[in-house]
């Protein structure tokens, strides 16, 4: 392991976005750092309203910030609601990360998405792809919002001297995630099928698209340590891809979900929807560099999720990701 330029040890340490999947396992792994852990509700201050930010920080006064809280959802919801997806992405993370300067925060660090990068862009996609070709039309809300906060890290750092830094996840899966069908990604979508496939005794269950596009998993578990990792021994105005740097195909992907859940009936194409992005996998070269590796295999994880879901550790509603 690298040094560690930024102990969290003995820290107030600000999880913005604390209720989603992504900022609530980033609160587990934090539990082991010997640093205190700061939370607020959405009902107590809600990201979209800068004097209720700026109040909170500087009351608080937190050392480090991890901002991961968003407004997310699949192609469908960033389809549907494409003001929401830009809007409240853009004006919650603006509040925060303004909020960290003007309270002196030590180091913060914003978590993006791997939409941010172009629909065609080579692959394994590298951090030096960003703003090169055009966004996948889909979700392409939500993408401008990310990159929107990555650059303002940056700006912050330029003009400021500010430590903030940004972290770019894949697609993540696992305890808290959204299994509503109508805002869901397509892991925990995928789960939800086959598991009520299974239960209702279905013949088939049916995937959007062709089934060919590729994509990158990670479970949220890995993320959150990752992000604690590069929190502690990373610095510098570009940002990091979070990855597995391996793909799967939609159609494998439902296969390896059935298998584990134990549903035996056919899987169909559904081809009036939407592919979407082709292939999606970040090249994870910069973040192996760095020293930090995945340890949750695909099947493991798809199994915790699946286990998660049963147990009802998921989020009921995709709008409670932002709190």
């Amino acid at each position: 392991m690298p040094d560690v330029i930024y102990s969290l040890a003995g820290k107030r340490v600000y999880v913005a976005g604390h209720r989603g999947m992504v900022g609530s396992a980033i609160v587990r792994r934090l539990e082991s750092e010997g640093c205190e852990i700061l939370t607020v509700a959405h009902a107590e201050v809600d990201l979209r309203r800068q004097d209720q930010v700026e109040a909170w920080m500087a009351k608080n006064r937190p050392d480090a910030v991890f901002l991961a809280a968003a407004k997310v959802g699949g192609i469908l919801a960033n389809d549907t609601y494409p003001a929401d997806f830009l809007y409240d992405n853009l004006i919650l993370e603006a509040n925060v990360i303004h909020a960290a300067y003007e309270a002196r925060v030590e180091k913060l660090m914003f978590l993006g998405s791997s939409c941010i990068y172009p629909k065609l862009a080579d692959q394994p996609i590298v951090e030096d792809a960003l703003l090169t070709g055009s966004l996948e039309p889909t979700n392409e809300w939500y993408a401008i919002a990310k990159i929107a906060g990555l650059k303002l890290c940056a700006a912050y750092r330029k003009q400021h001297g500010k430590d903030f830094i940004s972290a770019m996840p894949t697609n993540l899966y696992g305890p808290g995630d959204n299994f509503d069908l109508a805002s869901s990604h397509v892991m925990p979508a995928l789960i939800r099928k086959a598991h009520e496939a299974k239960v209702n005794g279905d013949k088939e269950i049916r995937i959007w698209g062709t089934g060919t596009p590729k994509r990158e998993f990670l479970h949220v578990d890995d993320c959150a340590d990752a992000c604690v990792y590069l929190m502690k021994t990373y610095s510098a105005e570009s940002h990091v891809n979070v990855g597995s740097g391996k793909d799967i195909s939609i159609l494998e992907l439902a296969q390896l979900v059935a298998e584990v859940i134990g549903f035996e009936g056919d899987i169909t194409r559904d081809l009036t929807k939407p592919d979407g992005t082709p292939r999606k996998l970040m090249s994870a070269d910069k973040l192996r560099r760095l020293g930090w590796s995945p340890k949750i295999g695909l099947k493991e994880g798809i199994a915790d999720a699946y286990h998660s879901f049963l147990n009802g550790h998921y989020l009921k509603r995709h709008i409670e990701a932002a709190e």
